[in-house]
């Protein structure tokens, strides 16, 4: 008899039954990255599936029209930019032709001082004319890079003033229109319903040889592992750890409760 009890005890201890439900992969709280007027909330969207559409609209109008603006003076700088380079390559055959030009007259004994002058001032002019497009030029290219960033600036705010969800779960809305947020400001807390997992707190002697042991769902054996594991005790449950499994998600409705045994 003392056999049989000794027999069944490690069996006893390792397959405790623990009840836990079905939650989504993940559940986050989105927060506004900017500040700005709440001009709309779909309200009919919350506590469903949204794959694709915008639940929360922030005031983006003064957004919109300087994008709008700053696209079109890339399009006007990069005009004047091509016009100076048209010039300089003008410019730069005239100073070839006056530096030829004074290089001749400059050698020749019979020439004057005042034609040397004027064939060398002709020379300077053009080759000053020249580096000031060039000058011109390279403040035009800077003055585009400057605008450039500007559009990317606002894009990249006008992006983060409609919050559109991607097969997600709405769980809940925390704005509403007419509201105004700022950055940091709860927006929505949605859920990742594409998985779902099973959290448990086990007691210590559960977690040896865990990574081998079988995981039974409601009575029935299943090839489901014990996907993660919180090797330091729970602040809340302070005598147990942290386990995770991931499953599929349900067909219904998430929340289930289900009995789970790791033999």
């Amino acid at each position: 008899m003392r056999i049989f009890l000794l027999l069944i005890t490690p069996f006893l201890l390792f397959s405790k039954v623990h009840y836990a439900k079905v939650e989504p992969y993940e559940s986050i709280v989105l927060k506004s990255a900017v500040s700005a007027l709440v001009m709309d909330v779909d309200l009919n969207a919350e506590g469903s599936m949204v794959d694709g559409k915008r639940v929360i609209y922030l005031d983006d109008r003064l957004d919109q029209f300087n994008l709008k603006a700053s696209k079109e003076s890339v399009v006007l700088l990069q005009k004047m930019h091509d016009i100076n380079q048209d010039i300089a390559s003008s410019l730069s055959e005239t100073v070839k032709r006056q530096e030829g030009y004074y290089n001749r007259i400059n050698k020749l004994k019979t020439a004057s001082k005042t034609q040397k002058d004027n064939a060398y001032s002709s020379f300077a002019s053009a080759k000053t004319q020249h580096l000031s497009t060039d000058e011109k030029i390279i403040n035009l290219e800077k003055q585009i890079l400057d605008m450039k960033f500007k559009v990317a600036q606002l894009e990249d705010s006008i992006s983060k003033k409609s919050l559109v969800l991607e097969n997600k779960y709405l769980y809940k809305l925390m704005v509403r229109k007419g509201d105004f947020v700022a950055p940091g400001s709860p927006l929505a807390q949605i859920s990742d319903a594409s998985s779902a997992k099973l959290v448990l707190f086990l007691e210590l002697e559960e977690l040896d040889h865990i990574d081998q042991k079988i995981v039974y769902l409601d009575g029935v054996k299943t090839e489901y592992k014990v996907d993660k594991v919180w090797r330091v005790a729970d602040e809340k449950f302070i005598s147990s750890y942290r386990a995770e499994i991931y499953i599929p998600a349900p067909e219904g409705s998430f929340s289930k409760l289900v009995k789970v045994e790791i033999k």
